[in-house]
């Protein structure tokens, strides 16, 4: 309970509803987010999991040492920052230049539908998307099919089975599924540019390319930079559920991330310390990224949060 002055009288506020409130997502976080950070430990272990936390021996930094000598660690670290960063890349052009397009339309009603429907895919599941990508993607599938009926290719791709072209489709189906969902944020961006900009520009002799050049991209600086900038935290983010459901041993060594491979080394093959060891690398390394991230939002976007 607190005690407020108002107009030289004291008010009484009762907060214990307020903390109530609270309690369920204090909660949630201490169990599913705080409790289990101290499993970490496991990477400095032998791990055991008859011994437990406490029975296992204690080993210090061979876990991590052990890490880095496995001939996969550098493919799966390059995996992971190429899929990731393309990932970043791709999908805020693409939202960039939807919102744009977006905005040259002056119907509304199309406007709103057009944006429904690219929102839409975001929403749904990659266990989903998964099974209708392997259709489509499939040697003897709807691509393959239309492909060599135009005469372009003399023989099916396997998409999701060569190393040459995974990583490509990856990124693909990723930008499709969340272009739509990026671009909220310059969509909104873009409705508080003003409109009398355009007027001056049209009367220079400015066309439309230039005045989105000039003026539209100009207005949304800001916020494509703050963006860009915010995204440095995911960089070592490929995408787990999507990889997971669309790869296979065929293709790790394009395929294979971090994330999938802390899970095989995990639950596969049950090398407990190790894959806690790389998890716990990444986490370390995304933190450190997450403060970097932040401190470049506030210097180039003005954008703080604390």
């Amino acid at each position: 309970m607190t005690k407020v002055k108002n107009k030289g009288q004291k008010k009484r506020i009762w907060t214990l509803p307020y903390h109530l409130m609270l309690l369920p997502g204090i909660l949630f976080l201490l169990v599913y987010h705080i409790a289990p950070m101290f499993g970490s430990v496991i990477a400095f272990q032998d791990f055991v999991p008859a011994k437990g936390f406490f029975g296992s021996k204690w080993v210090g930094l061979e876990n991590f040492k052990f890490m880095f000598q496995l001939p996969d660690t550098w493919s799966i670290l390059s995996n992971t920052l190429i899929i990731a960063v393309s990932k970043i890349i791709f999908n805020l052009i693409f939202a960039v230049l939807f919102a744009v397009l977006l905005n040259e339309l002056r119907h509304l009603w199309l406007k709103k539908t057009i944006q429904t429907i690219a929102y839409l895919p975001h929403f749904l599941s990659w266990v989903i998307l998964a099974t209708i990508f392997r259709d489509i993607l499939d040697p003897s599938g709807l691509v393959n099919t239309v492909l060599m009926n135009l005469h372009l290719i003399g023989e099916p791709i396997f998409f999701l089975g060569d190393n040459s072209w995974f990583q490509g489709v990856i990124v693909a189906t990723d930008v499709w599924k969340e272009f739509g969902y990026n671009a909220v944020m310059f969509i909104a961006a873009l409705a508080g540019v003003n409109p009398e900009l355009y007027e001056p520009a049209a009367m220079d002799g400015a066309g439309r390319l230039r005045r989105i050049w000039h003026i539209t991209l100009t207005s949304i600086r800001p916020t494509i930079v703050l963006v860009a900038t915010l995204n440095i935290a995911n960089i070592f983010n490929a995408g787990f559920d999507q990889i997971f459901n669309l790869y296979s041993p065929v293709v790790y060594a394009t395929g294979d991330v971090i994330d999938t491979y802390v899970y095989r080394a995990g639950f596969v093959s049950a090398q407990y310390s190790l894959a806690t060891a790389v998890g716990l690398m990444k986490s370390v390394v995304s933190f450190i990224l997450i403060i970097v991230s932040y401190k470049l939002a506030d210097r180039f976007a003005g954008y703080r949060i604390f």
